[in-house]
């Protein structure tokens, strides 16, 4: 029998007897054939079109080939290896072949190495200069286990200024830290720093965008500023204007960031209007204002800026958060906007004796919480619910904390939400919260864990900031001019 295959091949089968011993044979003979010539031949090209290289990694040869190695980006040294040659040696670099063997097999199947290589792994990927993505996914949180978390190491800071800002990209596990008018940036190993000096007299806030930008700004100076990590240009200043007649001199209050825009909440010089402004992330041009506000009359909440900025990826939403201290005790909000449509999707008002000292929103978890300023009790609102809301719910064990409501326990405490945890900071200790299995249908039951317990007679500094990225918990202390890092 003849048949037509692929690309014009003739194939000829010889029909036997079924019964015969030999059928079983020419059966696996055709269906083998068959396989060969109708699978899709561009899924495995030629070996001359993806030659094997052969590198010599501390006295150990490795081969592999150029289409791995291209996976380490154009300015890495291992994607732009001579083809072989058998004149010359392999290529030789001194570093740990042990290492290199982890990161080569990252590089074919991209599963994550073992959590406890991660340090040393991100050091040798620093050093063959992989691109950011592949540093982000190399130190991804499935290495993050919360209940092993410890300290592991400090990160000394030089001068006397305090710190006032610590956040990690979420694009690129840079660490940055702002401390009087200097942005810190430390590399995804921790291994190396680099300082450089802002136009800003003082930072409150900062946030790195990629290993070479940081945004920058000031409570009391205007201009949301982008700074250079690795040049002493000249920064790029963004402003809102609440009118075109005035000048430029809003001021930042907090930052954000999603996948596609940077948002930045600005208020005015004369504290009498506010907005959130979204910015693109490639030519950092204005293309969103959100949730405007004006003072009108004596009405001071109608204006409360942003503090907070967070983005919810499952949600699409931004939550923005605000409070204010008046003669009447504390008030804010907590408002989530679809930035598709620049409408106000859910609002939560706060104004009773419990309003938030902060709050956090879990992207996993799909919900919000907070720390009341005057219990310091936690709660949470399920987003899923959220169309619903009637209160927060008390998350704690056993009742609300009793007492004298003016003794404000929450003040100065921070909460951090990071994968289906909660953390809590309270002085010098850390709490974490995270959700209890429950039957399907059950209400979501949340339980606490204590981290950081210190020995009797042993004093630690109040936390003043906690930031998350890969398989860490950075923390700041107050008056400490270094920075604690815990891993798991």
């Amino acid at each position: 029998m003849i048949n037509k295959g692929p690309h014009g091949r003739t194939v000829s089968f010889a029909t036997k007897n079924p019964h015969s011993s030999a059928s079983f044979d020419s059966k696996y003979q055709v269906e083998f054939l068959l396989i060969h010539l109708f699978s899709d031949r561009t899924s495995s090209p030629p070996m001359s079109n993806n030659p094997i290289i052969t590198l010599n990694i501390g006295g150990t040869l490795f081969h592999t080939t150029q289409r791995t190695l291209s996976a380490t980006g154009p300015t890495s040294p291992l994607a732009s290896l001579p083809l072989p040659s058998p004149s010359s040696p392999p290529p030789f670099f001194d570093r740990d072949p042990d290492l290199f063997s982890h990161l080569l097999s990252f590089l074919r199947s991209g599963f994550p190495p073992p959590s406890s290589l991660l340090p040393s792994l991100l050091a040798e990927a620093e050093f063959f200069s992989f691109p950011p993505p592949l540093l982000l996914k190399l130190s991804l949180p499935l290495h993050f286990n919360p209940f092993s978390l410890s300290p592991s190491l400090s990160l000394p800071l030089n001068g006397r200024e305090h710190i006032s800002s610590v956040s990690i990209s979420p694009s690129s596990s840079v660490l940055s830290v702002a401390r009087g008018c200097k942005v810190t940036t430390f590399t995804p190993s921790l291994l190396h720093k680099s300082t450089v000096l802002t136009p800003l007299p003082f930072i409150d806030t900062v946030l790195p965008l990629s290993p070479s930008l940081a945004a920058a700004g000031a409570k009391d100076f205007p201009g949301l500023h982008l700074v250079n990590l690795l040049e002493t240009s000249p920064a790029k200043v963004l402003h809102w204007s609440p009118h075109p007649s005035q000048e430029n001199s809003s001021t930042v209050l907090a930052i954000g960031y999603s996948p596609n825009l940077l948002f930045s909440s600005f208020e005015s010089c004369r504290r009498n209007s506010s907005a959130i402004l979204a910015f693109d992330l490639e030519k950092f041009e204005p293309v969103l204002e959100i949730g405007r506000k004006e003072i009108f009359a004596a009405e001071i909440d109608t204006a409360i800026p942003s503090t907070k900025l967070s983005w919810i990826n499952n949600l699409g939403l931004l939550m923005a958060a605000g409070s204010h201290a008046g003669p009447a005790g504390f008030s804010g909000y907590v408002k989530f906007f679809d930035t598709r449509s620049n409408r106000l999707a859910y609002e939560i008002q706060e104004k009773n004796s419990d309003c938030f000292a902060d709050v956090a929103v879990s992207d996993s978890l799909l919900s919000v919480f907070k720390i009341g300023v005057s219990s310091g009790d936690v709660y949470m609102a399920d987003l899923r619910k959220i169309q619903s809301f009637d209160n927060w719910v008390f998350i704690g064990e056993g009742g609300r904390r009793s007492g004298d409501m003016k003794r404000k326990e929450g003040l100065g405490c921070k909460i951090e939400c990071y994968e289906k945890n909660v953390f809590v900071s309270r002085e010098g200790e850390v709490e974490m919260w995270s959700e209890a299995a429950m039957a399907e249908g059950e209400e979501r039951v949340m339980k606490r864990n204590f981290m950081g317990r210190w020995k009797e007679g042993e004093e630690k500094k109040k936390i003043t900031h906690l930031a998350f990225g890969g398989n860490r918990m950075i923390l700041a202390r107050k008056g400490e001019m270094c920075l604690e890092v815990w891993q798991s």
